[in-house]
């Protein structure tokens, strides 16, 4: 191979990764080398595997960047091709001291699995990058989205904010979101209520702190539970 086709080590030295150059020196890599196998332990094609890794989780449901990152820094398990059975065991015959020969059954030792190859937090931020420059990341977008999404399913406001702010998801972008959200929560705590309990609702307060209960898990404010007895009453 050509000194041209060697990346600079100043670059490779670099933290900040222009990820363009890196994408084109794989691809003239793979041009000028047909007869050799493309080299697997260079930074681009490292960031490329990164890339492929970071559109297959977006394919799978949206994410919010923290999420994505936290997801990208866990390096793969190496595989490990398994080991065949038959080979895993051997058979060796002691001496007879009788009419009859035993075999001693030793199983052989497993190979130390190997240790995952840590990623650099810059291949990371490159990849990141690319993301938001394609705009496959979004934070509001995937706020809104995981708002209706998680109301569909009965949950309050109070629990989604928590699972957004536990996501990564900056704290104004959550409030902005809630706040331009469609979702009438009182009327989905009163519709959570008649499903669990029955159309007529308890007004014991045994029976009542059932309700309370199961309506605060489902992460509803105290104000919007007490609405379902207010804004509802026939």
């Amino acid at each position: 191979m050509s000194d041209e086709n060697i990346p600079d080590k100043k670059i490779m030295n670099e933290k900040a990764i222009d990820l363009k150059k890196l994408l084109e020196e794989v691809a003239q890599n793979s041009e000028s080398t047909l007869f050799e196998p493309p080299k697997k332990d260079g930074d681009a094609a490292k960031i490329n595997t990164l890339i492929n890794r970071a559109m297959r989780l977006l394919a799978q449901r949206d994410h919010g960047e923290t999420e994505l990152r936290r997801k990208l820094l866990i390096p793969p398990m190496p595989f490990v091709k398994p080991q065949n059975k038959k080979s895993s065991w051997s058979s060796q015959k002691k001496s007879a001291q009788n009419d009859f020969s035993e075999e001693e059954i030793v199983r052989a030792k497993p190979e130390p699995r190997p240790v995952p190859e840590e990623i650099p937090e810059e291949h990371v931020q490159a990849v990141i990058d690319y993301c938001y420059q394609h705009h496959w990341l979004d934070d509001a977008k995937f706020a809104r989205r995981y708002i209706s999404g998680r109301s569909n399913k009965g949950y309050g406001a109070q629990r989604i904010r928590s699972e957004l702010l536990q996501k990564g998801v900056d704290k104004e972008i959550i409030t902005v979101a809630l706040e331009n959200t469609e979702v009438d929560w009182c009327a989905l705590a009163r519709d959570l209520a008649v499903r669990k309990f029955g159309e007529n609702l308890p007004t014991d307060w045994k029976e009542k702190s059932k309700v309370l209960r199961y309506l605060l898990y489902r992460g509803f404010f105290q104000e919007e539970i007490q609405s379902i007895y207010r804004d509802f009453d026939d």
